[in-house]
């Protein structure tokens, strides 16, 4: 039913883009190729005349922009054009411009970019106007955009084709608008403290400065294999050898992860070094950089993200891991001197660790259970464990710890700080460490960098740096709920060839339907089916919803667990874990409709309740586990019970 409720919309639409290829022929035939344009030189934009009315009323401006509204009304016509700064009504009398014009303008269509000249009056209802004297088509658009004032609101298209986003949605231009404006503050403050901006490579031989996986290529020309980046670092701590004694990098960086509302794969990252500081001055560097940005694009150092406030005027909250964790879990790290009674105080407090785990490494699992969702105001969290941070130095006074903070804001992670390691031999042993978890099965351990070593030897400074998130504090700055919000292209999962990589379709092609796909179950093995009967009484008390899936995000330290926020028709959301990392990433789940039984007890997995049980299809071929995610149809509501 729904596909035929389609059809009629869907040869409307090919009716109009004939229409339009139609309307551009005779352009042509006339001589009037819109394409053949090669400039308009436009005096100011919609914006600037509304704010300078009084200077500019009665003056001729020109203008440039895209048609998002008409209305023709016989002899005269308003128009709306919009432009970078936002947009402006124009009014098109025949006999201002000319019977012929006139006519050219009637069959101008939505989309379509003008060029155009007149006087600025206000009209009867005092809306600032342009009262034209030409207007030239400068782009025929031979597409139809999406409808007014619904705007493009799928969320998944809006980010495969983010052109249309900017066009019809004016608060995602504007937040990119204030992304480059942020990105520019960040200079500004940085270029002003004395700090060089350098660039350094994105191919490396060693990945290394992170614990994260990287992508790997191969380099056509050396015939070698390499990796991107997973962090900025060790260039430019070498760099801080060579005597450059403050320089930054804002560039991208590349991590073979997952997709979520906060982790891209590619995504920008600012690194700072500077000689002859510690910690303590990337601290005071970090609270004075994030007041300037906010003031400088915000006009405010208080800022709302999703309805919380939080106070970047006041002095930043400066306190110990091992105090954070005893503040909200109540366990004392500093009572707890072995491995074994770390492990112990994991198992009480429901901490799930693995087998290679230390003592620092369970502390930081407690940290990130019990405290992050509370460090919601500008908080530095100072001196983690030696286990988690190969790159830092020791603190004199306790070597099981280590001169690092993390910034938090909202609960996020927003920069994270060393006083860096200048000890060539203390880093060797630290890189052998690292070698061995690599041995042991830990994909994001790093690997000796014998040059950079090389450096070290020859002599670095004492040094303080930091790494920032520069798509989490625009995150922040902008009151954006998605990192997908922030990035102009965000990645997302091919929709099959290149044609319809972003949900397009190929509009000439005319190749006859294929038949359906056969598909071989030859090779596969399914379960047997169970021998014993349940009676209907007990199969009957299991409650059977479609779900809708809101968000989806990998759950932070396990390689299998996805945590679906799930609209079951309740009103409140409902929280389900289901072990299937391995077979879809969460982006590609988000809007679409599940099948969950809803009415099992509540199960705790790495410390998070699972509501209810996602349903999947599993078999086996090939000797290999396979498993679909039982997906149904979109127009099945949230909530309908299946029986």
């Amino acid at each position: 039913m729904a596909k035929g409720q389609n059809q009629p919309q869907e040869q409307d639409i090919n009716q109009l883009l004939k229409v339009r290829r139609e309307k551009l022929q005779q352009l042509r035939d006339d001589g009037k190729d819109p394409y053949k344009i090669t400039s308009f030189d436009a005096s100011h934009h919609s914006q600037e005349i509304k704010d300078q009315y009084e200077e500019l009323e009665g003056k001729e401006v020109l203008i440039a922009g895209r048609i998002m509204s008409k209305r023709v009304m016989g002899k005269a016509s308003f128009c709306n054009v919009q432009d970078l700064k936002g947009s402006i009504q124009c009014y098109v009398a025949r006999d201002i411009i000319g019977v012929d014009s006139y006519k050219d303008f009637k069959k101008m269509d939505i989309g379509d970019i003008v060029g155009a000249a007149g006087t600025v009056f206000k009209t009867k209802t005092g809306e600032i106007s342009i009262h034209l004297t030409s207007i030239t088509l400068l782009t025929k658009s031979l597409q139809v955009l999406p409808e007014k004032f619904h705007g493009l609101t799928n969320t998944d298209l809006r980010y495969r084709q983010r052109y249309v986003d900017l066009i019809m949605n004016p608060e995602v231009k504007e937040t990119f608008i204030k992304r480059s404006k942020i990105i520019s503050s960040i200079r500004h403050y940085l270029d002003g403290q004395g700090f060089m901006e350098v660039e350094t490579p994105m191919l490396v031989a060693n990945a290394g400065g992170a614990a994260a996986r990287p992508f790997e290529t191969h380099y056509n020309a050396l015939d070698e294999d390499v990796k991107l980046r997973i962090s900025i670092e060790l260039y430019l701590k070498r760099l801080i050898v060579g005597g450059m004694e403050r320089v930054y990098e804002i560039g991208r960086v590349f991590r073979n992860e997952g997709l979520d509302t906060r982790h891209n794969p590619e995504f920008t990252m600012m690194e700072l070094y500077q000689a002859f500081t510690d910690y303590h001055g990337m601290m005071d560097l970090t609270e004075n950089l994030y007041r300037h940005i906010a003031q400088e694009v915000l006009g405010t150092t208080t800022i709302t993200y999703r309805g919380i406030e939080m106070d970047l005027g006041k002095p930043f909250e400066r306190i110990t891991m091992v105090d954070a964790v005893k503040k909200y879990s109540g366990v004392d790290f500093e009572q707890i001197h072995t491995l074994e009674e770390a492990r112990n105080a994991a198992k009480e407090h429901e901490v799930v660790f693995e087998e290679r785990h230390k003592k620092g490494d369970i502390l930081n699992l407690f940290f990130e259970t019990y405290v992050e969702e509370h460090l919601i105001q500008p908080t530095f969290v100072m001196d983690h464990p030696i286990e988690i941070s190969p790159l830092t130095k020791k603190k004199p006074d306790n070597p099981e710890y280590v001169e690092r903070f993390e910034f938090f804001m909202n609960g996020w992670e927003m920069a994270n700080a060393y006083s860096e390691l200048n000890d060539p031999i203390d880093q060797r042993e630290r890189f052998k460490a690292q070698e061995e978890l690599l041995a042991q099965g830990d994909e994001e351990a790093n690997t000796t960098d014998e040059d950079f070593m090389n450096a070290l030897e020859i002599g670095m400074p004492p040094t303080g740096g930091i790494g920032f998130g520069i798509d989490r504090m625009v995150m922040l700055l902008t009151d954006s709920a998605a990192i997908r919000d922030v990035l102009l292209f965000p990645t997302m999962k091919t929709l099959g060839g290149v044609k319809s990589e972003n949900g397009v379709k190929d509009k000439e092609d005319s190749t006859p339907k294929s038949e359906p796909e056969k598909i071989d179950f030859s090779k596969v093995k399914v379960e047997p089916l169970f021998e014993e009967d349940v009676d209907f009484d007990t199969f009957s008390k299991s409650d059977f919803r479609a779900v809708k899936v809101k968000e989806c995000v990998a759950v932070p330290k396990s390689k299998k667990l996805l945590q679906f926020t799930l609209d079951d028709g309740t009103g409140t959301d409902r929280t389900i874990l289901s072990g299937i990392h391995a077979y879809y990433e969460p982006e590609e789940l988000v809007g679409k409709t599940l099948i969950a039984i809803t009415n099992l007890p509540p199960r705790a997995m790495m410390g998070i309740d699972s509501c209810g049980m996602l349903l999947s299809a599993v078999h086996e071929e090939e000797g290999e586990e396979k498993l679909h995610l039982l997906m149904v149809d979109d127009h099945i509501p949230a909530g309908a019970k299946l029986y």
